[in-house]
């Protein structure tokens, strides 16, 4: 079991209204703001989503790219850019976001229904998106929204090689209707295949919506790490909205102190993540 929390903050998404949800971070200041106020909290990654000026979410390169530059001379933080962007991207706009050269980028590891609509990852498209990012010198965060795509995962790197930096590390997305649940019992079996993948492995967790709460405490218990932030839940506690990315943060790393193994800061992140 590791000794440290690696904490990564995942401010905006692309499913929240900024009209139904007001303290979303969407412009590029108020992203800025929520980055500062999280790294200093205990935060050291930031897994980044943008907006464009009426709040939509885009895959904009020029946007992306001021992004990146705007949070490395803000912040410490590891920047990771998300390759999901929204459920209805085409794959060419979802490549073309590690042209912005940022530390790491997801790479989803398989299909899945996301609630009503459906999230669409070719086996083509995961290899062209693992390939380039070997090639780019990007981290890969291969995220799971399903235990099959641990199998997926192990196909990937058994024909195509290890990622740049030669660490694995994953984010189990939980709780999404239409994949994985949010319980104990589902990240216990995730973590068990785990032991198929490459040693030292790193997992982190995400619970969406309610599930947020079961899923961190499971996951700090299974010596696992924390993702956290206002794209997966917007509900700090029931009936009471979240006001800001740091309430969520600050929660993580109070219990991540309480079970005594406090936040990574963000040199020691770049170690364990291969960076």
């Amino acid at each position: 079991m590791t000794t440290g929390t690696l904490i990564t903050v995942a401010p905006t998404g692309a499913e929240s209204a900024k009209t139904e949800v007001p303290a979303l971070p969407v412009t590029l200041d108020e992203l800025l703001l929520t980055a500062k106020e999280c790294e200093a909290l205990g935060a050291a990654v930031i897994h980044v989503h943008i907006r464009d000026d009426e709040a939509r979410p885009t895959l904009d390169l020029g946007r992306l790219r001021a992004t990146v530059a705007a949070l490395r001379e803000s912040t410490d933080l590891i920047v990771q850019l998300s390759t999901g962007g929204a459920v209805t991207d085409p794959e060419a706009d979802r490549l073309a976001v590690l042209e912005a050269a940022p530390d790491m980028a997801s790479c989803t590891m398989g299909t899945v229904n996301f609630g009503d609509e459906v999230f669409l990852n070719r086996w083509e498209f995961v290899v062209e998106l693992h390939t380039r990012m070997q090639e780019r010198g990007i981290v890969p965060e291969y995220e799971i929204f399903d235990l099959g795509h641990l199998g997926a995962l192990q196909r990937l790197l058994g024909k195509y090689g290890l990622p740049h930096g030669g660490h694995v590390h994953v984010d189990f997305v939980m709780g999404v209707p239409g994949g994985m649940p949010g319980t104990t019992a589902t990240l216990v079996a995730a973590q068990q295949m785990l032991r198929d993948l490459p040693e030292g492995t790193t997992f982190s967790a995400t619970g969406i919506g309610r599930t947020s709460l079961p899923v961190l405490l499971a996951a700090l218990s299974a010596g696992g790490h924390l993702r956290v932030g206002m794209e997966d839940t917007v509900t700090y506690a029931k009936g009471r909205p979240v006001e800001s990315n740091m309430q969520l943060v600050a929660r993580a790393v109070g219990f991540a102190q309480l079970a005594q193994r406090p936040p990574l800061n963000t040199a020691e992140a770049r170690v364990l993540l291969g960076l």
